[in-house]
Formats: structure tokens, C-alpha cells, sequence
């Protein structure tokens, strides 16, 4: 599957040396800006797989829109950039750039640089994904079981028959247990509060 990417510069002529170098390397430009703001507007947008990013744009510029798109985890992003300072590429790090170019280089330098960035992304994503069900594993556990602690304080049940009566009342009421744990501390909330 053809790559789809997003140009953003707010230099006209280098966004069209790179849209040609990118189209002849048989990358789809789905999106240019020339400006930061523009950028994320566009990657909201459009999702594309890539965003390469000038550092120097009005507005928002490549670090701060970078730091946009990774939080909201949209796209990776690599930094085009005239300064190869350890400063800005630890504030290119800390934004959670994926790669890095400093300007001028040479067309050929592009193919391997998004490839392998487009590959790590493939692999953040999976590990992201996989720590978000982590986590919501982890929460769903210890709400049943602050749940099951209040059933068993409540009604003196042993934590096998608390644990019981939050399965059937979910099997009962076609919700998952967390849902049914949400309510029993909820209910258990809103009675301790009325005292």
C-alpha cells in the first residue's frame, strides 16, 4: 500500500522539489501547508501515515505542531531543518519526532528515512494499543475489586460471593462487570455521601 503523506513549509519551492521527490519515490501527497497550524488542521483531517515538518514555520512551528501530533497520536512526523544543534534535537526528541533531516540533503537520503520511520510507527502504535488495554485491564480489576469490597462490607458476603453476585448481576443486566462494579460504587458513594 502506497504511503500517504503530508508536506508542511512555508517555503512554496521546497514544498514542490519534496512533493516531486516524494511522488517519484511513489509516495501519494495527500496534503501541503505552510504553516504549523495548518499542518495539524490538515493531518486531523486527512490522517495521513507521514507528516514531514519544516522547523521554521509561522504560527506553530515544527517542534510545537509536532508535540500536537504525537500527543493525539495522529501521525509520526519527521523534522526538516537547517540546524543540527543537540538543542533542537532533544526538543525534536521531546516531542516525539521520528526522525530527523537536516537541510540541504540529498533526495536519495528520504526513501530509507521514511521507511524506517513509517516501520517504528507501525510498532509504537502496536505497543500504545497494547498498553491501553493494559491499563484499562488494570482499572477494570481494581474497580471490581474495591466493588467487591463494598458488597462484602455491606451484606457480610466472603470476596467469593461478592465476586459471584457482580457476575450474575452483570449476566443479568447484559453489562460487563466493570460497568456493574461503576454502579455498586456509585450507589455506595451516593448513600455515604447522604449520611
Amino acid at each position: 500500500m502506497t504511503a500517504r503523506l503530508v508536506i508542511a513549509d512555508d517555503e512554496a519551492l521546497i514544498r514542490f522539489h519534496l512533493r516531486e521527490v516524494l511522488l517519484a519515490l511513489g509516495y501519494l501527497i495527500v496534503g501541503e501547508a505552510a504553516d504549523g497550524q495548518q499542518a495539524v488542521a490538515l493531518t486531523r483531517q486527512i490522517q495521513p501515515d507521514l507528516v514531514l515538518l519544516d522547523y521554521k514555520m509561522p504560527h506553530l512551528d515544527g517542534i510545537e505542531a509536532a508535540t500536537v501530533l504525537h500527543k493525539e497520536g495522529l501521525a509520526p512526523v519527521i523534522l526538516l531543518t537547517a540546524s543540527a544543534s543537540r538543542e533542537l534535537a532533544a526538543q525534536a526528541r521531546a516531542a516525539g519526532v521520528f526522525g530527523y533531516l537536516v537541510k540541504p540533503f540529498r533526495d536519495g537520503e528520504l526513501l530509507p528515512l521514511i521507511e524506517v520511520v513509517l516501520a517504528r510507527w507501525q510498532v509504537y502504535q502496536a505497543r500504545r494499543k497494547e498498553m491501553l488495554a493494559l491499563r484499562e485491564r488494570l482499572e477494570t480489576r481494581q474497580e471490581i475489586e474495591h466493588a467487591k469490597h463494598v458488597l462484602m462490607e455491606q451484606h457480610g458476603l466472603t470476596e467469593g460471593e461478592a465476586f459471584r453476585r457482580i457476575q450474575q448481576l452483570a449476566m443479568r443486566n447484559r453489562k460487563t462487570m466493570r460497568e456493574v462494579a461503576q454502579a455498586i460504587l456509585l450507589t455506595h458513594q451516593l448513600s455515604s455521601g447522604e449520611r
